[in-house]
């Protein structure tokens, strides 16, 4: 049994998480195994996350005054919760690859960016592409246009290059 201390330190850390974490993630796992919680652990952790188990009660005081409140109020069943200040898209693919191979494992609710979202949305979010991803199309269709001018005012010397040299082989420019 913990101390009423080590419990309350705890209670002060998931408060802390709750607040500083703009994106998170309610789950439910019924019948895990060690070795598969160990895997979600590590799946979360390499998508920028942190994972913990909850107790229903202690989430739904810890999340008193802060933008997880609503997700995490009247929760029923074995929770965990992830979150993360990064990427939310990583982690939700992460926990959906995840929920896909275990069934087990099932979503509740989810925040992001201080929004709460549904078990539905939560999957889209999944499908999304990657923060890297979207930057790399956004960077194509800016840089697009300056390739296709410096490739039209090349073509203007090139074709006039190609006229002198037909000219020239051609004995068109005689004296």
């Amino acid at each position: 049994m913990k101390k009423k201390s080590e419990k309350r330190k705890d209670f002060d850390a998931l408060k802390e998480q709750l607040k500083k974490n703009p994106h998170l993630f309610v789950a439910g796992f019924e019948k895990l195994k060690v070795s598969q919680d160990f895997e979600l652990r590590k799946t979360v952790r390499g998508a920028g996350g942190h994972y913990e188990v909850v107790k229903n009660s202690v989430a739904g005081k810890a999340s008193a005054g802060t933008p997880a409140e609503q997700a995490l109020t009247n929760l029923a069943g074995m929770t965990s919760i992830a979150y993360t200040q990064g990427d939310p898209v990583a982690l939700a693919k992460a926990l959906t690859a995840y929920a896909k191979l275990n069934p087990t494992f099932t979503f509740k609710a989810g925040i992001v960016e201080g929004r709460v979202i549904d078990v539905k949305s939560i999957i889209e979010l999944a499908n999304m592409p990657s923060k890297e991803q979207i930057y790399s199309k956004l960077l194509w269709l800016i840089n697009a246009p300056a390739q296709r001018l410096v490739t039209v005012m090349n073509g203007v010397g090139r074709n006039l290059a190609v006229v002198v040299d037909q000219g020239v082989k051609e004995n068109k420019f005689q004296g």
